[in-house]
């Protein structure tokens, strides 16, 4: 389709980033988003220089309820069609659930979730008209994980959102329609940094730290085939497996050593 376009949010590092260069390296023209404009501009720049594809940027908070709305309209304005629409924005909270307002729970809970919802539900009905879409929600391991003593949200979030991914594709995937929940481990990427948890990341053992760039290509390539859930790498296979099946005093003991923080006693 001549106005085919791949969205993507939180494009301008991490695994966002490197999922718009696998997108555009396969041809697809791309509409990048994050809060940051000057960087959406210079990997458009990039990606036009490297791959002759058509980039468009739009800098959007997603911690603001009428950004959703306002990717839309931009996307309609430029008549665009979302053909594949990658939910990828995200961050962590460092302070602990007691010593942070309910105003940022609520900011946190609007990125990783209600946006995610908001722009599903805002370019589905295009999708449904075209009979076909492709929709990635980039989740983690930690939505299989028992509850953690750090980020207390996280986890219960990430689950929330794989439900929500199957729940689109038990509705729509009889009109063409997949949604893939993507669900990476450790990733090397600026993400520990920026949430305030790097002395945790820094601790994991370094076999468990996998790079963005494959968690993006194998991502991609799931969500291509229409994978309902899918977990990079097969070390994150084989320990999404034992999560669910180690006995609790087993994972006590190992999870000390390969999640250092997230389980500790306070």
């Amino acid at each position: 389709m001549k106005d085919s376009y791949a969205l993507i949010t939180g494009a301008s590092s991490g695994i966002g980033l490197e999922i718009a260069d696998y997108m555009a390296k396969k041809g697809f023209n791309l509409i990048i988003t994050s809060r940051t404009e000057s960087k959406l501009k210079k990997l458009s720049q990039e990606l036009v220089s490297k791959y002759k594809v058509k980039v468009d940027v739009f800098s959007s908070d997603l911690a603001d309820s009428s950004s959703p709305n306002k990717i839309f309209e931009f996307c309609e304005s430029k008549g665009y069609f979302v053909e594949i629409l990658i939910n990828n924005a995200g961050y962590a909270i460092p302070t602990s659930f007691e010593e942070t307002s309910m105003e940022e729970e609520e900011k946190f809970i609007r990125v990783l979730g209600v946006s995610v919802i908001a722009i599903t539900k805002l370019f589905i009905p295009k999708m449904i008209k075209n009979k076909h879409g492709k929709i990635m929600i980039v989740s983690s391991v930690a939505a299989f994980a028992p509850p953690s003593s750090i980020q207390v949200l996280y986890g219960p979030i990430k689950t929330f959102m794989n439900r929500f991914s199957e729940g689109i594709n038990l509705s729509y995937n009889f009109r063409g329609i997949t949604s893939t929940a993507v669900c990476p481990g450790y990733t090397v990427t600026n993400f520990h940094s920026a949430s305030g948890v790097q002395d945790e990341m820094d601790r994991v053992p370094e076999f468990l730290k996998k790079p963005a760039k494959r968690i993006a290509i194998e991502g991609v390539d799931a969500m291509f085939k229409g994978k309902k859930v899918y977990i990079p790498t097969k070390t994150w296979k084989v320990i999404s497996f034992l999560i669910n099946t180690t006995p609790k005093v087993v994972f006590d003991f190992l999870s000390s050593i390969l999640a250092p923080g997230r389980y500790d006693k306070k």
